[in-house]
């Protein structure tokens, strides 16, 4: 007789069943989809070489197209098998901010449509992909505007501690639509339609900005008085970039398109406040730069373990990409097109780190599929990976 040896699988080998892999799918996995779809965006709009870089970038995008489908369809599955672990998410003081990644990646996908789209499904399908698109990130990123918050502030949870860079994400999905609704002005009918659009864009740019301005010194404050606090947040702090970057690059592309919409004199002007809003905005953006690398060093040397917010290296990184090539390009800087490429090198670094570490961690092993324990920072509690019920203390 002989004795029958149970072959290991090669995929998902950590997992005691494939069908584990729905069983906590959250809202930050989404954040891989915005990493990736950013990296082909910025790729796009790079100076000098975007031309040349042209079939890299579509082929990011179609990937980041696929993964964001991929990630609805787990996730549907996810609410129909785990429904119980589904509903516990907004009940987590950490996981409830990540409910921002779904709207700011269909949006992501979206704004790469118009720039991908045409060689690939054609003109009017890319056109019509791009509308889809933006209606519902848009909607569903206003929706996180008000809900998101809304918890946070009827939570008994929340502490002077609890801020992290997290919370900004569900404030930011408005701000890229605004930058991903400028390029569409133009493809809306004359007159009342593109006003609307335009004076909406702005409105959602005010909308988070103002959030960020209020959540920002929040964020300082607590890295002032608590430090910078328990490692697996420490990646979180490179979100305050998304906003800062995607807020630049809204200013100017709404300048950029507002001679579709109003008069000659208001479009200049319009023009004038994207320079005078960001390249001070610019400033800020580059010294919490330096202040998120080094505090990511200073973590890294006493151990920084991987998990899904390592994604925050990537999304945020793009958006000062962009944010750089935008300005650019209104200015003719030579510096700040050094930047842009040397920002573009920077980013795809992260992201092809990140995305080997994921691949490892969740295709290979399955360990990003199970549900770890929960870390404690201060009153707060952030979660490697992926929550399976809503632990903090009080609660």
């Amino acid at each position: 007789m002989s004795s029958q040896i149970p072959r290991r699988r090669v995929l998902l080998r950590d997992l005691s069943s494939p069908r584990d892999v729905i069983s906590h799918i959250s809202p930050n996995w989404f954040a891989s989809v915005m990493g990736t779809g950013i990296v082909a965006n910025a790729a796009a709009t790079l100076p000098l070489i975007a031309p040349q870089l042209h079939v890299f970038a579509s082929t990011v995008w179609v990937i980041a197209t696929v993964l964001l489908l991929g990630l609805i369809a787990a996730s549907a599955a996810h609410w129909i098998a785990h429904r119980e672990v589904a509903l516990s998410h907004h009940r987590h003081p950490a996981m409830v901010h990540f409910y921002g990644a779904p709207p700011l990646a269909i949006l992501t996908i979206g704004a790469g449509a118009l720039l991908f789209g045409p060689d690939i499904i054609g003109a009017d399908a890319a056109l019509t992909v791009a509308l889809v698109l933006w209606s519902i990130g848009t909607v569903l990123g206003l929706a996180t505007a008000v809900i998101v918050p809304f918890l946070t502030f009827t939570s008994s949870s929340v502490t002077d501690q609890s801020a992290f860079g997290g919370w900004i994400m569900p404030v930011v999905p408005p701000l890229v639509s605004a930058a991903a609704g400028a390029p569409l002005i133009p493809f809306l009918p004359a007159g009342e339609a593109r006003l609307t659009m335009l004076l909406a864009c702005y409105a959602m740019f005010g909308l988070s900005m103002i959030a960020t301005a209020v959540i920002l010194p929040l964020i300082w404050g607590r890295l002032a008085r608590h430090n910078i606090g328990n490692a697996a947040a420490v990646p979180t702090l490179w979100i305050v970039l998304g906003p800062l970057g995607q807020s630049i690059t809204a200013v100017v592309v709404l300048g950029a398109v507002a001679p579709f919409a109003v008069s000659a004199d208001l479009a200049e002007a319009l023009r004038f406040f994207g320079f005078i809003y960001g390249v001070p905005m610019l400033g800020f953006a580059l010294l919490w730069t330096a202040l998120a690398l080094t505090m990511t060093i200073h973590t890294a040397r006493r151990g920084l373990p991987f998990s899904l917010t390592w994604w925050s290296f990537t999304f945020p990184v793009g958006n000062m990409v962009v944010a750089l090539s935008a300005i650019a390009a209104a200015t003719g800087s030579v510096v700040l097109t050094a930047m842009a490429l040397v920002s573009f090198v920077a980013l795809v670094g992260a992201w092809m780190l990140v995305a080997l570490r994921t691949f490892a961690g969740s295709v290979i092993r399955g360990t990003l599929f199970l549900a770890p324990p929960a870390v404690s920072d201060g009153n707060a509690v952030v979660e490697p990976a992926v929550p399976a019920t809503p632990v903090a203390p009080g609660v």
